[in-house]
Parts: C-alpha cells; structure tokens; sequence
C-alpha cells in the first residue's frame, strides 16, 4: 500500500512576495518618520509632515486594494490546480 505523496504549490511564490511588498511598504514609508520630519515643501500652505501621512493614506488603500486582487488570483488558481480544494 504505498499513498503517492500530495504535491501543493509553493507556498512563497512571487505573487505572494509582491502582496507582502504591497503591505509592508506602508509601514516602513511611515515609521521610518526622519524622512519626512520637516516643514518644507508646504503644499497650499500645509506643511510637509502632514500632508506627506495624508498622501500615504491614499497610497496604502491602493496598495491594499492591490494586493487583495492578487491574493483573489492567487487562491483562484490555486484552488483550480488542486481541483477545487482551497487551503
């Protein structure tokens, strides 16, 4: 009675490497604040510091958006090369 081993996808796939970027970026853009701790250049008179968080809210909901449509590929395919079976 030999069973032949399940063969599963990768787990760390390119794909899934980008999603991480796309959640990471956020993070380190916004706790790494000696980058952006300035007044100047002020845009319509808001300073740097603020309107520099401001712009990453926006950023970090495209890059979230993103990786979730790439996570909704990735597990569709998935589930298609395992036969339907999710994991």
């Amino acid at each position: 009675m030999s069973e032949t081993p399940e063969v599963r996808p990768p787990v760390v796939t390119p794909v899934r490497v980008i999603i991480a970027l796309c959640l990471v970026a956020p993070f380190v853009a916004l706790l790494w604040v000696g980058s952006y701790a300035k007044t100047d250049p002020a845009f319509i008179g808001i300073p740097f510091f603020y309107w520099y968080q401001m712009l990453w809210v926006l950023i970090s909901t495209a890059l979230t958006m993103t990786a979730y449509q790439l996570w909704q590929r990735d597990q569709r395919a998935r589930a298609s090369r395992t036969g339907g079976e999710q994991r």
